[in-house]
């Protein structure tokens, strides 16, 4: 990563604290997102940088599920039927 200095507003800087906190993530966690966001809405984003964001949330979520990794597609057919979407 690429070290860099910017300066925020008082009320940018409590929100992004309160945040963090809320989250437990960090505020350069948070600009990064951020970043990422608005970059990806302005067209931005480029394969290289979809791919990176896909690999940082991999390990970020914990279902419960010990057996998710083999049945994920029992469980897909599940969420479809409940949400009536019969595309699957």
């Amino acid at each position: 990563m690429i070290r860099t200095q910017i300066q925020l507003t008082e009320e940018q800087a409590r929100v992004l604290k309160r945040l963090s906190r809320e989250q437990k993530r960090s505020v350069a966690e948070l600009i990064r997102q951020s970043i990422d966001l608005y970059l990806t809405s302005s067209g931005q984003s480029s394969l290289e940088q979809k791919y990176a964001k896909a690999l940082a949330l991999a390990g970020q979520f914990a279902s419960g599920d010990v057996d998710l990794g083999r049945r994920h597609d029992d469980f897909l057919d599940e969420a479809f039927a409940v949400t009536g979407n019969d595309s699957a």
